[in-house]
């Protein structure tokens, strides 16, 4: 089992490269399967979801010839299997994208239900009452979800709750339905709008991504397209948050201000500093932070990807803070964890009371899903001593090349497969 050693104390000092969006990729790589003709997707992200959804494709006969570690051309002329195999699509949760996808082209799809990280409910009621909205039949058998119709037809659907998921997979599914679909209470997310401009650029006629109404006139075929992904906010914040939480000073680059605008305002909240370029974004933490109330909420409120970042940020920040989820119920379980290292913290529900202390202390924790497993490891750099964090294969899930790019900004951080390589971590930082 791999885990990450950390050496705490030192502040993060330099600068730091986004990679592409790992949510965004996700919904692209599945619009993709809808043109018969190569398509060229750049600024891919080199991590663990990325890889197993492209194996999923390529079961199905999805041609993918990886031209870089960043750019992958895509041909679907030759799916012929519409049933994508359980074994790949247990360990993500993404994989319900290839029902939009495969429904909007092929009008079938069997597609299991998804896996991922366990941070709550988070069914997907709302995308199978798009999908029989448009005319398809929807069932529920063996642990697949089954999805078929003669032919899609637009429709007015209006989702009960804000789903991100929801709106990237009906808008694929009524990309190629007969006539015209109008969806409303969308999510606004910046990987929404990526996904619906991925799929313009192939040729379809999708209007009011990035608002609450989207407008989609269905069409019968999508071309060949080049198309770069956007950078990823929830990286792009987790250094931001790691240099807050360090005392350091970080200049995060490849990034679009706009999408960083609620995790900038928190920062700001509790001291930092932070100057936005055209693609970047400097964060200087010189004092120790004071305490503020945070509640996650739909794009573009505080995101819920953001939460275990600033919930560790804030265990050593002056103050009282309240953190409330909104989103997930299971989104704290990272704090039993930073308990273990020392903070005083109490949760009530869906709040978290953070009494800031003055410092964290080294300790053996496991990281429970993706982002608060990220979140470990900023509590584990700005600790004293050493802190180990097991169960890395859920960071790998979304952060590329994570400890690379924390060694450039000055952290003690190295992967560990065995008793051995942490000895020789300890014997290399003393």
């Amino acid at each position: 089992m791999e885990q990450y050693i950390i050496r705490g104390g030192n502040p993060l000092v330099g600068e730091v490269e986004i990679s592409g969006a790992k949510n965004a990729a996700l919904g692209i790589l599945a619009a993709a399967i809808m043109t018969d003709d190569t398509v060229l997707i750049e600024n891919l992200p080199d991590v663990r979801d990325i890889n197993v959804l492209l194996e999923a494709m390529e079961s199905i006969g999805v041609k993918v010839e990886r031209i870089t570690k960043h750019a992958v051309l895509m041909n679907s002329k030759n799916v012929g299997d519409l049933c994508v195999d359980y074994e790949y699509i247990k360990k993500i949760r993404a994989s319900y994208y290839l029902i939009g996808a495969l429904l909007g082209k092929y009008k079938k799809a069997v597609v299991p239900l998804p896996g991922g990280c366990n941070i709550g409910s988070r069914p997907i009621d709302l995308h199978i009452k798009g999908f029989k909205a448009l005319g398809a039949k929807v069932t529920i058998r063996n642990g697949f979800i089954i999805a078929e119709a003669d032919q899609l037809k637009g429709s007015h659907i209006y989702l009960d709750t804000v789903s991100v998921g929801a709106t990237i997979n009906i808008m694929m599914a009524a990309a190629m339905a007969e006539g015209r679909t109008i969806i409303e209470n969308c999510a606004r997310e910046p990987h929404v709008v990526d996904v619906a401009n991925f799929l313009n650029s192939m040729g379809a006629n999708v209007k009011g991504a990035g608002t609450d109404v989207i407008r989609i006139r269905g069409v019968q075929s999508l071309h060949k397209t080049e198309y770069s992904i956007i950078p990823d906010q929830i990286e792009a914040g987790t250094f931001m948050f790691a240099a807050a939480a360090t005392k350091g000073d970080v200049m995060v680059k490849h990034v679009i201000p706009k999408h960083l605008e609620a995790t900038t305002a928190k920062l700001l909240e509790i001291g930092c500093e932070v100057e936005e370029f055209d693609d970047a974004v400097r964060v200087v933490a010189s004092k120790r932070l004071r305490s503020t109330n945070v509640k996650t909420l739909p794009y573009p409120g505080y995101p819920t990807d953001m939460q275990p970042q600033i919930g560790v940020t804030l265990a050593l920040a002056s103050g009282t803070s309240i953190v409330t989820e909104s989103i997930f119920e299971n989104r704290f379980k990272y704090m039993d964890e930073l308990t273990r290292m020392g903070a005083d913290v109490r949760v009530e529900g869906n709040t978290a009371i953070i009494s800031g202390v003055e410092k964290l202390s080294g300790a053996r924790v496991s990281a429970p899903d993706l982002r608060a497993g990220a979140a470990l490891v900023i509590a584990g750099l700005a600790a004293e001593g050493e802190t180990i964090v097991d169960d890395i294969i859920y960071i790998q899930r979304g952060y590329e090349d994570f400890e690379e790019k924390l060694r450039s900004l000055g952290a003690e951080i190295e992967r560990a497969t065995c008793e051995r390589d942490a000895q020789k971590f300890r014997l290399k930082h003393g």
